[in-house]
């Protein structure tokens, strides 16, 4: 039996936006990943928690998201981890948990250019297959096998650049999706 490839992408999607979603679409659209699965974070090591939604709430949105695809899923798996989130424990746990599915990393650029300061960053490599994909501003060089570089649009949307415009007021949904942009209304996130 053919193992299902999952690829799982880690992030704080605080909030998910369309660039997140749309490259997921492009990852299982181009046959890398059978689904992909955003694994929310509640507590990345490598980022700040000090405008952090909660972890419930940024959870519900990136579902809505994703409620109307056929390849894009949301896990939960993190929140019921040990904290700081490091990536080796999570794929670890969803070895243990979907022994049926091969799971590949799905990992920024410039998270790459930073991939060896994550912790056990060497036994996520060996027991896992990693798929990059570009962002604006990073080389990627010298990929070692088991590491696939993705052809996928550059998507010039930022999570921190929605979250201050939607401080500063002058923010209408655009990279949102509709839902997503209506549940971040009716509860006043970001404001």
């Amino acid at each position: 039996m053919t193992k299902r490839t999952i690829g799982i992408y880690g992030g704080s999607f605080n909030p998910i936006h369309n660039g997140h979603t749309q490259l997921g679409l492009a990852l299982c659209q181009k046959g890398l990943v059978d689904e992909l699965w955003f694994v929310v974070s509640p507590h990345n090591p490598h980022k700040q928690q000090h405008d952090l939604l909660a972890d419930e709430a940024r959870l519900a949105l990136a579902r809505i998201a994703v409620e109307e695809t056929h390849c894009l899923r949301v896990s939960d798996v993190e929140f019921s981890l040990p904290r700081p989130s490091y990536m080796v424990n999570t794929l670890e746990t969803l070895r243990n948990q979907y022994p049926h599915c091969e799971f590949v990393l799905v990992i920024g650029a410039d998270n790459w250019e930073r991939f060896t300061l994550w912790y056990r960053h060497e036994e996520i490599l060996r027991r896992h297959r990693l798929i990059i994909y570009p962002r604006p501003g990073y080389e990627l060089q010298d990929i070692p096998p088991g590491v696939t570089v993705a052809d996928t649009p550059l998507i010039p949307i930022s999570s921190t650049q929605i979250r201050d415009s939607i401080h500063q007021g002058d923010y209408n949904g655009e990279g949102l999706h509709p839902s997503v942009w209506k549940e971040i209304n009716i509860k006043g996130y970001y404001r």
